[in-house]
């Protein structure tokens, strides 16, 4: 089984990483965005990155890896370029994964999309703290509404992909391209649907990160 490198998983941490600290720094950013980016920040320089746990290091095999390849994935922004230059040549190697309990409404969905967790309770380079990594959802795919106890940031990278906020407003959808950042509060209801190439993504956890992501019919909310 191929096995992710230690330098190249740092190279990608650091990348988003770079990213992160670019966007706050440039002032534009929503206060609540830059308060959160700069939450992700200081957490991330808590991280023993000096070593790695190898067991988190080996590559799953996972199905969306090919649905990926099949797409010419690519930057369209520049800003993110330095991301796309650190993660895609071991796209194969990243510990893509997807825990969910299987659904009978969508039985595909644990093969159609996963996440691959550099930084977090299960990933190389463990913190109880802040998790950071990348999503992949195959083209066409709902990612049903969920919630988490987490703040969660989301980086587009690839695929333009519709966002659905269900809060006390109700519900807002939005498409979101490449280059946006998507904050979710803490246990706020929120679901993605693909278009018609895959939506890759970086993310990060703050908060309760070892609390996992529940479909909102699986728990009475």
């Amino acid at each position: 089984m191929q096995m992710l490198s230690f330098d190249a998983a740092l190279t990608a941490i650091n990348a988003i990483r770079h990213y992160f600290a670019a966007r706050l720094a440039s002032g534009r950013e929503a206060p609540t965005v830059a308060a959160e980016l700069a939450n992700v920040l200081a957490l991330l320089d808590t991280v023993d990155f000096s070593r790695a746990d190898e067991k988190h290091l080996k590559a799953s095999g996972h199905p969306v890896i090919k649905q990926l390849q099949q797409t010419n994935i690519k930057g369209s922004e520049a800003s993110t370029q330095a991301i796309f230059r650190a993660f895609l040549p071991h796209l194969n190697a990243l510990p893509w994964r997807y825990s969910y309990e299987p659904r009978p409404d969508a039985p595909d969905i644990g093969q159609r999309m996963a996440w691959a967790e550099l930084v977090g309770p299960i990933a190389p380079f463990h913190s109880n703290k802040v998790c950071l990594g990348f999503t992949a959802i195959g083209p066409g795919l709902l990612y049903p509404a969920h919630y988490h106890p987490a703040v969660e940031t989301y980086l587009v990278l690839h695929g333009t992909a519709r966002w659905t906020i269900q809060d006390a407003n109700g519900k807002t959808t939005r498409a979101h391209p490449p280059g946006s950042l998507i904050l979710h509060p803490s246990n706020i209801v929120h679901a993605m649907e693909a278009g018609e190439e895959p939506l890759l993504a970086a993310y990060a956890w703050t908060g309760d990160v070892e609390t996992l992501s529940a479909y909102v019919h699986e728990n009475a909310r």
